[in-house]
């Protein structure tokens, strides 16, 4: 290196680090401890970008969904978007407060004045129907096929509906409705099947278009 260039360095110069000294790690959780924790709890993380469900007094971290995921995320809420009513909005990762329970659906359709009032969570009676969107491996269908869906039907939320991208028919969904304490299937259709939902309001479509290239 010629002149001045000689000796030069991409890292800050010791004085620089003591005038600009790197930031603390920030605690992300309220407390340590694995289990115990509260709605309160909850209510009161960081926005930090990254998904944490309370799931039985335990923060459930989710790490950034794979791209077939999102894409379908985002697909079905263009979808739904175009079919509500005024008085609903529909969202992608929302928290809801589920009784002891707070979650994050993938989708979530609820009173459009709860949705955009600014508070950090909404609940029952708001939420209308929720959607989960499967996620490889078997801990992730476990709660999208057992854990999650009874505490929404233990919260009051009408409809349920789950959308699997694996198989040999998918993407499939299943729409579900409560009925008295649970949820009973009211309508399923695979790709290449139109699938019909009647409430929170009326939409039709193949479910093949939530996932794979777009056709023009």
């Amino acid at each position: 290196m010629e002149g001045g260039e000689e000796g030069m360095s991409a890292l800050p110069s010791e004085g620089w680090l003591i005038e600009h000294p790197l930031p603390k790690p920030a605690r992300l959780f309220p407390q340590a401890r694995a289990t115990g924790y509260t709605v309160d709890d909850w209510l009161k993380l960081p926005q930090t970008g990254e998904r944490i469900e309370l799931i039985d007094g335990s923060l459930v971290v989710h790490g950034v969904p794979a791209p077939n995921h999102a894409i379908c995320a985002k697909r079905l809420v263009r979808l739904l978007d175009d079919a509500r009513p005024d008085d609903l909005e529909v969202a992608e990762a929302v928290g809801i407060v589920v009784g002891d329970d707070g979650l994050i659906p993938d989708v979530v359709i609820a009173d459009a004045d709860a949705m955009v009032s600014g508070f950090p969570e909404i609940s029952f009676p708001e939420v209308v129907a929720v959607v989960e969107i499967v996620s490889p491996g078997v801990g992730s269908r476990k709660r999208d096929y057992e854990i999650k869906p009874p505490k929404y039907a233990a919260a009051g939320i009408p409809t349920f509906i789950r959308v699997d991208l694996e198989g040999k028919s998918a993407p499939r969904v299943e729409v579900f409705q409560l009925r008295g304490l649970a949820y009973k299937l009211d309508a399923m259709a695979e790709a290449g099947e139109v699938l019909t939902i009647t409430t929170p309001f009326h939409v039709s479509f193949d479910p093949a278009i939530l996932a794979g290239r777009r056709k023009s």
